[in-house]
């Protein structure tokens, strides 16, 4: 890209909060012209020159793209675009020692809502093989008829499956992160216990539903086995 077309493209950043105001300029850059992954950025120093500051300017900001993953840097050609890692940078942080009680909660409430979404790609994708493996897990779970139950290990293994089912691998990897954050919620004070309510379904009912039922009443279904935890969150409004 020939300097004066790269000029035409970006504005002079003003002194103040010169890393931050170069970042902002290059996503805007990089979007405005369309850039693709596998597309190489304009030189450090034609960037530097356009934009009026420093080449070490443009080397912090160009690192806090690569951070986030937006770009990375190839022999002999310079930064390219990069397919990023959305959830990276979020696993990095989803521990529940680092996160505020609202957040906690927040990611509490998410993952009820992905679990009540799901219920259309998992009626759409699921093989016999998966029905038969999810046979096989609440086989093995105990025979309770509490809804307070909650053994850490077959909620992982049932909802995983499912997750897995849905055949979204971002779906899949939020799960992943979001299961520790919703057990330490779970067992914490961080919200009142729910009372015994009348409407539970449980894995192997979810499972009768999936084999011979439909996705609207998989969900109705699944909000019933999510009760108490939903009845733990609405009883924080009251």
């Amino acid at each position: 890209m020939k300097l004066i077309e790269l000029k035409n493209s970006m504005k002079p950043i003003e002194s103040s909060s010169l890393v931050d105001r170069v970042e902002s300029n290059l996503v805007d850059f990089l979007i405005e012209r369309k850039f693709k992954i596998g597309d190489s950025l304009p030189k450090e120093i034609d960037i530097a020159q356009t934009l009026g500051v420093s080449r070490t300017v443009v080397r912090e900001a160009l690192l806090r793209l690569r951070m986030i993953g937006l770009i990375e840097s190839k022999k002999h050609r310079g930064a390219v675009i990069t397919n990023p890692d959305i959830l990276s940078l979020l696993s990095k942080v989803m521990n529940p020692s680092l996160l505020s009680k609202e957040t906690l909660k927040d990611l509490y409430e998410i993952r009820l809502v992905l679990e009540m979404g799901m219920a259309d790609l998992i009626f759409e994708r699921m093989k016999e093989k998966d029905l038969e493996e999810l046979t096989e897990i609440v086989a093995a779970e105990p025979l309770v008829t509490d809804e307070n139950y909650f053994d850490r290990d077959f909620e992982y293994r049932f909802h995983s499956k499912l997750y897995q089912i849905g055949s979204n691998s971002t779906l899949t990897r939020l799960q992943l992160m979001f299961f520790p954050v919703f057990y330490y919620v779970h067992s914490s004070d961080l919200l009142k216990k729910p009372i015994r309510v009348k409407r539970y379904v449980s894995h192997k009912g979810l499972v009768e539903i999936l084999k011979h039922g439909n996705p609207d009443l998989f969900r109705n279904a699944m909000r019933s086995h999510l009760e108490t935890h939903f009845q733990r969150i609405l009883m924080e409004e009251n």
